[in-house]
Protein backbone atom coordinates (compact mmCIF):
# COMPACT_ATOMS: atom_id res chain seq x y z
CA UNK A 1 0.00 0.00 0.00
CA UNK A 2 1.68 3.36 -0.94
CA UNK A 3 1.18 5.96 1.52
CA UNK A 4 0.25 9.33 -0.05
CA UNK A 5 -0.88 12.74 0.73
CA UNK A 6 -3.52 14.70 -0.61
CA UNK A 7 -5.36 18.15 0.42
CA UNK A 8 -8.97 18.42 1.06
CA UNK A 9 -10.85 21.79 1.22
CA UNK A 10 -13.93 23.32 1.13
CA UNK A 11 -15.16 26.30 -0.93
CA UNK A 12 -17.81 28.40 -1.05
CA UNK A 13 -19.09 31.45 -3.32
CA UNK A 14 -17.27 34.59 -2.23
CA UNK A 15 -19.30 37.47 -1.87
CA UNK A 16 -21.70 38.95 -3.73
CA UNK A 17 -22.13 35.96 -5.62
CA UNK A 18 -24.47 33.17 -4.36
CA UNK A 19 -24.72 29.12 -5.43
CA UNK A 20 -23.32 26.30 -3.63
CA UNK A 21 -19.61 25.61 -3.03
CA UNK A 22 -18.30 22.03 -2.84
CA UNK A 23 -15.45 19.93 -0.56
CA UNK A 24 -12.93 18.76 -3.09
CA UNK A 25 -9.73 16.24 -2.32
CA UNK A 26 -6.70 17.12 -4.60
CA UNK A 27 -3.29 15.80 -5.45
CA UNK A 28 -0.81 17.40 -3.10
CA UNK A 29 1.77 17.24 -5.73
CA UNK A 30 -0.12 17.64 -9.02
CA UNK A 31 -3.06 19.94 -7.63
CA UNK A 32 -5.31 17.01 -9.75
CA UNK A 33 -8.92 16.89 -8.76
CA UNK A 34 -9.42 13.16 -6.92
CA UNK A 35 -12.96 14.09 -5.85
CA UNK A 36 -15.40 16.19 -5.45
CA UNK A 37 -18.62 16.42 -2.74
CA UNK A 38 -20.94 19.04 -4.14
CA UNK A 39 -24.56 20.68 -2.75
CA UNK A 40 -22.77 22.36 0.29
CA UNK A 41 -21.73 25.34 1.16
CA UNK A 42 -19.93 26.36 4.55
CA UNK A 43 -18.03 29.16 5.73
CA UNK A 44 -14.85 29.37 7.55
CA UNK A 45 -15.01 26.81 10.67
CA UNK A 46 -18.13 25.19 9.58
CA UNK A 47 -16.45 22.06 8.12
CA UNK A 48 -15.16 18.86 9.81
CA UNK A 49 -13.41 15.75 8.55
CA UNK A 50 -13.28 12.23 10.80
CA UNK A 51 -10.88 9.98 8.71
CA UNK A 52 -10.95 6.51 7.44
CA UNK A 53 -9.33 4.61 10.30
CA UNK A 54 -10.04 1.87 12.33
CA UNK A 55 -11.98 -0.21 9.49
CA UNK A 56 -14.40 2.16 9.57
CA UNK A 57 -14.83 4.99 6.57
CA UNK A 58 -14.44 8.56 6.99
CA UNK A 59 -17.03 11.36 6.75
CA UNK A 60 -16.99 14.74 6.50
CA UNK A 61 -19.13 17.14 8.14
CA UNK A 62 -20.16 20.62 6.63
CA UNK A 63 -22.53 23.42 8.38
CA UNK A 64 -24.85 25.41 5.34
CA UNK A 65 -24.12 29.20 5.89
CA UNK A 66 -27.98 30.29 5.27
CA UNK A 67 -29.76 27.08 7.11
CA UNK A 68 -30.21 24.76 10.33
CA UNK A 69 -28.52 21.57 8.05
CA UNK A 70 -25.46 19.47 8.45
CA UNK A 71 -24.30 17.50 5.09
CA UNK A 72 -22.80 14.52 5.69
CA UNK A 73 -20.73 13.12 2.86
CA UNK A 74 -18.97 9.51 2.97
CA UNK A 75 -15.79 8.96 1.20
CA UNK A 76 -17.24 6.09 -0.34
CA UNK A 77 -19.82 8.26 -2.25
CA UNK A 78 -20.12 11.33 -4.09
CA UNK A 79 -23.67 12.65 -2.46
CA UNK A 80 -24.73 13.70 0.60
CA UNK A 81 -25.27 10.52 2.81
CA UNK A 82 -27.17 12.27 5.56
CA UNK A 83 -28.76 15.44 6.00
CA UNK A 84 -29.02 16.49 9.09
CA UNK A 85 -32.07 19.06 10.58
CA UNK A 86 -30.26 21.18 13.54
CA UNK A 87 -32.28 23.10 15.82
CA UNK A 88 -31.01 26.43 14.70
CA UNK A 89 -28.05 27.91 12.27
CA UNK A 90 -24.60 27.24 13.51
CA UNK A 91 -21.45 29.27 13.21
CA UNK A 92 -18.63 26.96 13.48
CA UNK A 93 -18.70 23.23 14.21
CA UNK A 94 -15.67 20.48 15.35
CA UNK A 95 -15.38 16.25 15.21
CA UNK A 96 -12.95 14.64 18.02
CA UNK A 97 -10.27 12.42 16.41
CA UNK A 98 -12.05 9.52 17.05
CA UNK A 99 -15.89 10.43 15.25
CA UNK A 100 -17.12 9.97 18.72
CA UNK A 101 -18.41 13.44 19.48
CA UNK A 102 -19.62 16.60 17.60
CA UNK A 103 -19.93 19.93 18.54
CA UNK A 104 -22.01 22.70 17.27
CA UNK A 105 -21.94 26.28 18.08
CA UNK A 106 -24.43 29.26 17.75
CA UNK A 107 -24.44 33.14 16.80
CA UNK A 108 -26.51 33.72 20.60
CA UNK A 109 -23.62 31.66 22.17
CA UNK A 110 -25.21 28.66 22.31
CA UNK A 111 -23.07 24.76 22.20
CA UNK A 112 -24.71 21.71 21.36
CA UNK A 113 -22.90 18.47 22.31
CA UNK A 114 -23.76 15.68 20.40
CA UNK A 115 -22.72 11.78 19.89
CA UNK A 116 -22.43 10.85 16.40
CA UNK A 117 -23.13 7.24 16.30
CA UNK A 118 -26.62 7.63 18.09
CA UNK A 119 -27.30 11.37 17.16
CA UNK A 120 -27.88 12.04 20.79
CA UNK A 121 -27.69 15.61 22.44
CA UNK A 122 -25.86 15.45 25.55
CA UNK A 123 -25.84 18.65 26.61
CA UNK A 124 -27.15 22.05 25.18
CA UNK A 125 -26.07 25.64 27.25
CA UNK A 126 -25.35 29.07 26.84
CA UNK A 127 -21.49 28.96 26.98
CA UNK A 128 -20.62 33.12 25.76
CA UNK A 129 -22.54 36.10 25.72
CA UNK A 130 -22.18 36.59 21.94
CA UNK A 131 -21.14 34.52 18.90
CA UNK A 132 -18.74 31.61 18.98
CA UNK A 133 -16.22 31.62 16.32
CA UNK A 134 -14.69 29.03 16.68
CA UNK A 135 -14.10 25.30 18.27
CA UNK A 136 -11.46 23.08 18.24
CA UNK A 137 -11.09 19.49 20.01
CA UNK A 138 -7.93 18.33 21.74
CA UNK A 139 -5.92 15.86 20.92
CA UNK A 140 -7.18 12.75 22.46
CA UNK A 141 -10.55 14.08 22.22
CA UNK A 142 -11.39 14.71 26.55
CA UNK A 143 -11.88 18.84 26.05
CA UNK A 144 -12.67 21.29 23.45
CA UNK A 145 -12.12 24.86 23.18
CA UNK A 146 -14.63 27.53 22.04
CA UNK A 147 -13.71 31.01 21.09
CA UNK A 148 -16.15 34.04 21.12
CA UNK A 149 -16.70 37.50 20.16
CA UNK A 150 -17.01 38.23 23.77
CA UNK A 151 -13.09 37.85 23.68
CA UNK A 152 -12.94 34.68 25.84
CA UNK A 153 -12.04 31.14 25.23
CA UNK A 154 -13.40 28.42 27.53
CA UNK A 155 -11.92 24.74 27.73
CA UNK A 156 -14.74 22.13 28.45
CA UNK A 157 -14.30 18.87 29.80
CA UNK A 158 -16.19 16.27 27.45
CA UNK A 159 -16.89 13.89 30.72
CA UNK A 160 -18.23 16.22 32.34
CA UNK A 161 -20.90 17.13 29.99
CA UNK A 162 -21.59 13.61 29.37
CA UNK A 163 -22.09 13.08 33.55
CA UNK A 164 -25.75 12.62 33.96
CA UNK A 165 -25.82 13.58 37.83
CA UNK A 166 -25.11 17.30 36.21
CA UNK A 167 -27.81 17.17 33.50
CA UNK A 168 -29.85 19.83 34.93
CA UNK A 169 -27.26 22.31 36.08
CA UNK A 170 -25.39 24.73 34.23
CA UNK A 171 -21.73 23.06 32.66
CA UNK A 172 -19.42 25.17 33.99
CA UNK A 173 -15.75 25.13 31.95
CA UNK A 174 -12.18 23.73 33.16
CA UNK A 175 -10.96 27.04 32.72
CA UNK A 176 -11.62 30.37 31.02
CA UNK A 177 -9.06 31.81 29.17
CA UNK A 178 -10.36 35.77 29.03
CA UNK A 179 -6.78 37.94 28.37
CA UNK A 180 -7.89 39.02 24.95
CA UNK A 181 -9.75 42.22 24.88
CA UNK A 182 -11.17 41.84 21.35
CA UNK A 183 -13.03 38.82 19.29
CA UNK A 184 -11.19 35.71 19.65
CA UNK A 185 -10.73 34.64 15.50
CA UNK A 186 -8.70 31.23 15.80
CA UNK A 187 -7.87 28.02 17.95
CA UNK A 188 -4.97 26.01 17.98
CA UNK A 189 -4.65 22.75 20.34
CA UNK A 190 -0.58 21.35 20.90
CA UNK A 191 -0.21 17.47 20.90
CA UNK A 192 -0.89 15.62 24.36
CA UNK A 193 -3.73 14.46 26.51
CA UNK A 194 -6.17 16.46 28.26
CA UNK A 195 -4.96 18.90 30.29
CA UNK A 196 -1.28 18.29 29.64
CA UNK A 197 -1.04 20.59 26.25
CA UNK A 198 -0.44 23.55 25.16
CA UNK A 199 -2.92 25.96 22.52
CA UNK A 200 -2.91 28.95 20.88
CA UNK A 201 -5.10 31.53 20.45
CA UNK A 202 -5.39 34.39 18.22
CA UNK A 203 -7.84 37.69 18.52
CA UNK A 204 -8.46 41.05 16.34
CA UNK A 205 -6.33 42.73 19.18
CA UNK A 206 -3.32 41.72 17.28
CA UNK A 207 -2.33 39.15 19.29
CA UNK A 208 -1.42 35.57 19.67
CA UNK A 209 -1.21 34.07 23.39
CA UNK A 210 -0.04 30.76 24.30
CA UNK A 211 -1.45 28.88 27.31
CA UNK A 212 -0.85 26.33 29.28
CA UNK A 213 -3.94 24.06 29.60
CA UNK A 214 -2.80 22.16 33.11
CA UNK A 215 -1.84 25.35 35.06
CA UNK A 216 -4.32 27.30 33.26
CA UNK A 217 -2.05 29.70 32.83
CA UNK A 218 -0.93 32.89 29.83
CA UNK A 219 2.78 31.67 29.45
CA UNK A 220 3.62 34.22 26.27
CA UNK A 221 1.76 37.12 24.54
CA UNK A 222 3.20 37.70 20.67
CA UNK A 223 2.13 41.53 19.55
CA UNK A 224 1.49 41.70 15.70
CA UNK A 225 1.05 44.90 13.36
CA UNK A 226 -2.41 43.87 12.47
CA UNK A 227 -5.08 41.68 12.96
CA UNK A 228 -4.42 38.16 13.14
CA UNK A 229 -7.09 36.27 12.16
CA UNK A 230 -5.61 32.36 11.05
CA UNK A 231 -3.35 30.21 12.67
CA UNK A 232 -1.29 27.02 11.77
CA UNK A 233 1.02 25.39 14.31
CA UNK A 234 3.68 22.82 13.45
CA UNK A 235 3.12 19.29 14.93
CA UNK A 236 6.54 19.55 17.33
CA UNK A 237 5.25 22.70 17.77
CA UNK A 238 8.62 24.36 17.17
CA UNK A 239 7.02 27.72 15.39
CA UNK A 240 3.50 28.83 14.56
CA UNK A 241 2.35 30.85 11.60
CA UNK A 242 -0.24 33.65 12.01
CA UNK A 243 -2.06 34.91 8.91
CA UNK A 244 -3.76 38.86 8.84
CA UNK A 245 -6.49 39.71 6.42
CA UNK A 246 -3.89 42.11 4.38
CA UNK A 247 -1.83 38.54 3.07
CA UNK A 248 0.78 38.93 5.38
CA UNK A 249 2.08 35.50 7.27
CA UNK A 250 4.26 36.16 10.34
CA UNK A 251 6.16 32.56 10.86
CA UNK A 252 7.12 33.15 14.76
CA UNK A 253 9.56 30.51 16.51
CA UNK A 254 9.36 29.57 19.74
CA UNK A 255 13.40 28.90 20.56
CA UNK A 256 16.30 30.86 19.24
CA UNK A 257 20.16 30.51 19.00
CA UNK A 258 21.91 32.11 21.37
CA UNK A 259 26.09 32.11 21.23
CA UNK A 260 27.36 30.41 24.58
CA UNK A 261 30.24 32.06 26.64
CA UNK A 262 32.43 29.22 26.02
CA UNK A 263 31.56 29.30 21.82
CA UNK A 264 28.66 27.97 20.27
CA UNK A 265 25.48 28.26 20.16
CA UNK A 266 22.85 26.97 22.81
CA UNK A 267 18.92 26.57 22.06
CA UNK A 268 16.51 28.15 24.28
CA UNK A 269 12.74 28.65 24.35
CA UNK A 270 10.96 31.80 23.45
CA UNK A 271 8.92 33.22 26.03
CA UNK A 272 7.48 31.33 28.89
CA UNK A 273 7.64 33.89 31.34
CA UNK A 274 3.73 34.49 32.12
CA UNK A 275 1.59 37.18 31.72
CA UNK A 276 4.12 40.08 31.40
CA UNK A 277 5.46 38.45 29.12
CA UNK A 278 5.48 40.54 25.07
CA UNK A 279 6.87 39.70 22.43
CA UNK A 280 6.13 42.26 19.86
CA UNK A 281 7.26 41.65 16.26
CA UNK A 282 7.54 44.90 14.90
CA UNK A 283 10.25 45.26 17.28
CA UNK A 284 13.02 44.32 14.24
CA UNK A 285 10.48 44.89 11.33
CA UNK A 286 13.75 44.76 8.89
CA UNK A 287 14.49 40.69 10.42
CA UNK A 288 11.31 40.19 9.95
CA UNK A 289 11.32 40.61 6.50
CA UNK A 290 13.56 39.17 5.71
CA UNK A 291 13.76 35.82 7.39
CA UNK A 292 9.91 35.99 9.61
CA UNK A 293 7.57 37.35 6.75
CA UNK A 294 5.39 35.56 4.17
CA UNK A 295 3.28 38.04 1.83
CA UNK A 296 0.69 36.47 -0.41
CA UNK A 297 -1.21 39.99 -1.60
CA UNK A 298 -4.77 38.62 -0.93
CA UNK A 299 -7.13 38.26 1.82
CA UNK A 300 -5.76 34.97 4.17
CA UNK A 301 -9.22 32.67 4.93
CA UNK A 302 -7.54 29.15 6.12
CA UNK A 303 -4.14 28.02 6.31
CA UNK A 304 -2.58 24.61 7.54
CA UNK A 305 0.67 22.75 7.44
CA UNK A 306 1.39 19.19 5.45
CA UNK A 307 2.14 16.03 7.27
CA UNK A 308 6.17 15.91 6.54
CA UNK A 309 5.95 20.03 8.01
CA UNK A 310 7.40 20.80 4.83
CA UNK A 311 4.80 22.55 2.92
CA UNK A 312 2.18 25.54 4.16
CA UNK A 313 -0.38 25.48 2.25
CA UNK A 314 -2.52 28.97 2.59
CA UNK A 315 -6.50 29.05 1.41
CA UNK A 316 -6.92 32.57 -0.07
CA UNK A 317 -10.71 34.16 -0.22
CA UNK A 318 -10.03 34.47 -4.14
CA UNK A 319 -10.26 30.45 -4.59
CA UNK A 320 -6.44 30.06 -4.72
CA UNK A 321 -4.64 27.70 -2.76
CA UNK A 322 -0.53 28.37 -2.24
CA UNK A 323 1.79 25.92 -1.56
CA UNK A 324 5.40 27.28 0.32
CA UNK A 325 8.48 26.09 1.12
CA UNK A 326 8.72 25.98 4.74
CA UNK A 327 12.40 26.53 5.14
CA UNK A 328 12.78 29.09 1.62
CA UNK A 329 9.31 30.72 2.00
CA UNK A 330 9.50 30.41 -1.50
CA UNK A 331 6.24 29.80 -3.39
CA UNK A 332 6.48 26.32 -4.97
CA UNK A 333 3.01 26.35 -7.23
CA UNK A 334 -0.42 27.19 -6.80
CA UNK A 335 -3.72 24.92 -7.21
CA UNK A 336 -6.16 28.46 -9.29
CA UNK A 337 -9.43 25.66 -10.28
CA UNK A 338 -11.10 27.33 -7.31
CA UNK A 339 -11.71 30.94 -8.42
CA UNK A 340 -14.59 32.89 -8.13
CA UNK A 341 -14.91 30.80 -4.66
CA UNK A 342 -13.64 31.28 -1.28
CA UNK A 343 -11.20 28.31 0.65
CA UNK A 344 -13.05 28.08 3.92
CA UNK A 345 -11.34 24.94 4.98
CA UNK A 346 -8.23 23.19 3.94
CA UNK A 347 -6.08 20.33 5.55
CA UNK A 348 -3.59 17.69 4.76
CA UNK A 349 -4.66 14.01 5.17
CA UNK A 350 -3.69 10.31 3.85
CA UNK A 351 -5.42 9.52 1.00
CA UNK A 352 -8.45 7.30 2.22
CA UNK A 353 -8.22 3.82 1.42
CA UNK A 354 -12.36 3.54 0.67
CA UNK A 355 -12.28 6.67 -1.62
CA UNK A 356 -14.49 6.45 -4.16
CA UNK A 357 -13.43 6.30 -7.74
CA UNK A 358 -10.40 5.11 -5.81
CA UNK A 359 -10.41 2.01 -4.30
CA UNK A 360 -7.13 0.43 -3.96
CA UNK A 361 -7.76 -2.85 -4.78
CA UNK A 362 -4.22 -4.13 -3.80
CA UNK A 363 -5.23 -4.28 -0.35
CA UNK A 364 -7.87 -7.02 -0.99
CA UNK A 365 -6.34 -8.83 -3.68
CA UNK A 366 -7.36 -12.65 -3.32
CA UNK A 367 -10.23 -12.22 -1.38
CA UNK A 368 -14.02 -12.23 -2.88
CA UNK A 369 -15.02 -9.31 -0.91
CA UNK A 370 -15.75 -5.74 -2.85
CA UNK A 371 -12.94 -3.22 -1.19
CA UNK A 372 -16.26 -0.67 0.00
CA UNK A 373 -17.82 -3.60 1.88
CA UNK A 374 -14.96 -4.88 3.52
CA UNK A 375 -14.22 -1.09 4.59
CA UNK A 376 -18.03 -0.19 6.18
CA UNK A 377 -19.28 2.89 6.50
CA UNK A 378 -19.04 5.16 10.12
CA UNK A 379 -22.76 5.01 11.59
CA UNK A 380 -24.14 8.07 11.58
CA UNK A 381 -27.73 8.83 12.84
CA UNK A 382 -29.78 11.95 12.72
CA UNK A 383 -29.24 14.33 15.51
CA UNK A 384 -31.48 15.61 18.10
CA UNK A 385 -33.28 18.85 18.37
CA UNK A 386 -34.15 18.78 22.12
CA UNK A 387 -32.45 16.61 24.66
CA UNK A 388 -34.65 13.46 25.64
CA UNK A 389 -33.50 11.88 29.01
CA UNK A 390 -35.29 8.57 28.00
CA UNK A 391 -33.24 8.68 24.81
CA UNK A 392 -29.97 8.58 27.37
CA UNK A 393 -31.52 6.07 29.24
CA UNK A 394 -31.95 3.60 26.50
CA UNK A 395 -28.65 4.94 24.61
CA UNK A 396 -28.73 2.72 21.23
CA UNK A 397 -26.20 2.91 18.72
CA UNK A 398 -25.40 0.78 15.47
CA UNK A 399 -22.23 -0.91 14.77
CA UNK A 400 -20.91 -1.26 11.30
CA UNK A 401 -18.34 -4.73 11.47
CA UNK A 402 -16.24 -5.74 8.78
CA UNK A 403 -16.69 -8.40 6.99
CA UNK A 404 -14.15 -11.02 7.84
CA UNK A 405 -12.62 -13.95 5.38
CA UNK A 406 -11.75 -17.21 5.99
CA UNK A 407 -7.98 -16.66 6.05
CA UNK A 408 -8.65 -13.86 8.32
CA UNK A 409 -11.24 -16.10 10.44
CA UNK A 410 -8.13 -18.90 10.54
CA UNK A 411 -5.84 -15.98 11.81
CA UNK A 412 -8.04 -15.18 14.68
CA UNK A 413 -8.97 -18.47 15.72
CA UNK A 414 -9.21 -19.40 19.51
CA UNK A 415 -7.76 -22.46 20.78
CA UNK A 416 -9.70 -24.49 23.08
CA UNK A 417 -6.62 -24.66 25.53
CA UNK A 418 -5.91 -20.81 25.27
CA UNK A 419 -9.58 -20.73 25.71
CA UNK A 420 -9.18 -22.78 29.33
CA UNK A 421 -5.95 -20.85 29.82
CA UNK A 422 -8.16 -17.44 29.82
CA UNK A 423 -10.85 -19.30 31.68
CA UNK A 424 -8.42 -20.13 34.65
CA UNK A 425 -6.96 -16.84 34.89
CA UNK A 426 -10.38 -15.18 34.99
CA UNK A 427 -12.12 -17.79 37.47
CA UNK A 428 -8.88 -17.80 39.79
CA UNK A 429 -8.78 -16.78 43.53
CA UNK A 430 -9.27 -12.65 44.20
CA UNK A 431 -6.94 -13.18 46.51
CA UNK A 432 -3.56 -13.43 44.25
CA UNK A 433 -0.92 -11.12 45.38
CA UNK A 434 0.13 -8.77 43.00
CA UNK A 435 3.79 -8.79 42.27
CA UNK A 436 4.65 -5.01 42.63
CA UNK A 437 7.83 -4.38 44.13
CA UNK A 438 6.47 -3.46 48.19
CA UNK A 439 4.25 -6.77 47.46
CA UNK A 440 7.27 -8.66 46.47
CA UNK A 441 9.38 -7.32 49.89
CA UNK A 442 6.11 -8.33 51.63
CA UNK A 443 6.32 -11.68 50.41
CA UNK A 444 9.92 -12.67 51.26
CA UNK A 445 9.05 -11.46 54.62
CA UNK A 446 6.33 -13.81 54.65
CA UNK A 447 8.34 -17.19 53.37
CA UNK A 448 10.77 -16.32 56.21
CA UNK A 449 7.91 -16.20 58.83
CA UNK A 450 6.65 -19.28 57.13
CA UNK A 451 10.09 -21.16 57.16
CA UNK A 452 10.94 -20.42 60.48
CA UNK A 453 7.48 -21.32 61.63
CA UNK A 454 8.13 -24.63 59.73
CA UNK A 455 11.42 -25.81 61.42
CA UNK A 456 10.20 -24.60 64.68
CA UNK A 457 7.07 -27.10 63.99
CA UNK A 458 9.97 -30.01 63.04
CA UNK A 459 11.58 -29.69 66.03
CA UNK A 460 8.37 -29.98 68.44
CA UNK A 461 7.27 -33.38 66.45
CA UNK A 462 10.75 -34.62 67.10
CA UNK A 463 10.39 -34.17 70.33
CA UNK A 464 6.89 -34.91 70.29
CA UNK A 465 8.03 -38.71 68.40
CA UNK A 466 10.37 -39.03 71.23
CA UNK A 467 8.07 -38.70 73.70
CA UNK A 468 5.91 -41.48 71.83
CA UNK A 469 8.99 -43.79 70.85
CA UNK A 470 9.53 -43.60 74.29
CA UNK A 471 6.09 -44.90 75.47
CA UNK A 472 5.87 -47.19 73.03
CA UNK A 473 8.78 -49.34 74.25
CA UNK A 474 7.87 -48.74 78.23
CA UNK A 475 4.99 -50.11 77.08
CA UNK A 476 6.05 -52.83 74.92
CA UNK A 477 8.75 -53.86 77.27
CA UNK A 478 6.26 -54.19 80.32
CA UNK A 479 3.98 -56.23 78.16
CA UNK A 480 6.54 -58.70 77.53
CA UNK A 481 7.73 -58.82 81.27
CA UNK A 482 4.61 -59.34 82.28
CA UNK A 483 3.76 -62.00 80.31
CA UNK A 484 7.32 -63.83 81.31
CA UNK A 485 6.24 -63.63 84.82
CA UNK A 486 3.08 -65.33 84.02
CA UNK A 487 4.61 -68.00 81.87
CA UNK A 488 7.02 -68.71 85.00
CA UNK A 489 4.66 -68.90 87.51
CA UNK A 490 2.27 -71.21 84.87
CA UNK A 491 5.95 -73.55 84.62
CA UNK A 492 6.39 -73.54 89.06
CA UNK A 493 3.13 -74.38 89.28
CA UNK A 494 2.58 -77.49 86.62
CA UNK A 495 6.56 -78.73 88.28
CA UNK A 496 4.66 -78.62 91.90
CA UNK A 497 1.65 -80.99 90.27
CA UNK A 498 3.91 -82.96 89.24
CA UNK A 499 6.01 -83.83 92.33
CA UNK A 500 2.95 -84.31 93.95
CA UNK A 501 1.89 -86.59 92.03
Amino acid sequence: MNVHEIILCAEAPSPPASGLGSVSLRDIHTGSLLASFKQTTATTHCTAVVESKNSLGGLVFSSQLDKPILNVYSFQKDQVSVKIVLPEKLSCIAVDNQGAYCVGATSQGRICLWEIASGIMYNSWDAHYRQINVLKFTHDGAAFLSGSEDSATSVWSVSRLLDEDSQNELPLPYCTLSDHTLPVTDIICGVGEFPTCRALTSSMDHSVKLWDISTKALLTTFQFPQPITVLAWQKTESCFFAASPDGSIHQMNLFRQREGKLGGHNIEAVGGAGIHDVIRIDDNVRDAQKKRLISIGEPITCMTISLTSTLLLIGTATGLIHLVDIASHQQLRTVSTHKGFSITHIQTMLKPLDLVGHVNLSVYMGNNVDARESIPTRPITAFQRMRDAKAREDHEISLMLPITTRSQANDLHYSKDELSEDHASLVQSTTTVATTENDTAALKSRVADLEGEVEHLKTQLGKAKGVNDVMWDTVVQRIILNEKTSQEGDDGERKRKRGRS
